[in-house]
């Protein structure tokens, strides 16, 4: 049943996250499936609102994973492959649900057609989500979570950004906004011209500033990269897409309703070219 269970969350990444899969790949063979289960978990939490539809059962399944966290839902969560691999990951490794728990908590954002805010608002859900991702896998890799918050943290706001980016037209077509109303307001964007799938002058700008933020934490994250131990690096190696594919918004115009993400190959390359080089994880 481990085996299937293992053998289940590596094809659900590969479906759905297959840069995380790759990633995977570097790490050494005894821990990939613990990472597989992680990253599995994070594509179950991430499409709750595209199963759910609405807010009362995206709510009802995010409690549901929180209770499997707790240690409840002893037999639902048995039966659950991913659950079943995830709780096994956590006792094998030691590892504390807090924040994944925590990372839960933050996607319950998903779920509502609330704007996100500010600015720290997108940090703070970046940190959340996908450093608190970063910092689990380098946890199952050997790392310390603590020492490693400089990198993990500006790590996962620029990854963050640029699925928001990449992302947009799907968030906008359903009245759902992760660019803070702080940086729309900014640049004179209204909300309901965004809704009505119109790209302007100031909604470029709105774009073109979040990916200066991103370049920034790039830039962050490369300074703190050096003090890392090199058996976390493969936990970080998603990343290495962030940069180039900032670079293809920007050439693009920053035309927000018609994305052009990199091609599966772009991104096999960089990922193999970062992990044979830790800093170009965090190009720009």
């Amino acid at each position: 049943m481990m085996s299937s269970n293992a053998e289940h969350c590596a094809d659900l990444v590969r479906a759905a996250d297959r840069d995380r899969w790759l990633a995977a790949l570097f790490a050494p063979a005894q821990h990939r499936d613990a990472l597989y289960a992680l990253h599995a978990f994070n594509v179950e939490i991430a499409r709750v609102r595209d199963l759910a539809r609405e807010p009362m059962p995206g709510e009802i399944r995010l409690q549901w994973w929180r209770e499997v966290l707790a240690g409840e839902r002893e037999g639902e969560a048995a039966a659950h492959p991913v659950a079943a691999a995830l709780r096994a990951t956590l006792e094998r490794y030691a590892l504390a649900p807090a924040p994944l728990l925590t990372l839960i908590d933050a996607h319950t954002f998903d779920l509502y057609d609330a704007p996100m805010g500010s600015l720290d608002d997108l940090d703070r859900f970046a940190v959340e989500t996908q450093s608190a991702s970063f910092s689990v896998a380098a946890g199952i890799l050997g790392g310390d979570a603590t020492r490693l918050a400089a990198l993990m943290r500006p790590a996962g706001i620029a990854a963050a950004i640029a699925n928001i980016l990449g992302g947009f037209a799907r968030h906008a077509a359903r009245r759902q906004l992760y660019i803070p109303l702080e940086v729309l307001e900014r640049h004179g964007v209204d909300r309901e011209t965004i809704f009505a799938g119109e790209t302007g002058e100031g909604l470029r700008a709105a774009f073109a500033e979040l990916t200066r933020h991103a370049r920034r934490q790039l830039a962050a994250a490369r300074a703190a990269v050096d003090d890392a131990p090199g058996a976390v690096l493969p936990a970080l190696l998603p990343v290495a897409t962030v940069g180039a594919a900032l670079r293809r918004v920007e050439t693009r115009g920053f035309d927000p309703f018609h994305p052009d993400p990199l091609p599966a190959w772009r991104r096999q390359y960089l990922l193999w070219r970062a992990a044979r080089d830790r800093r170009r994880i965090f190009n720009t």
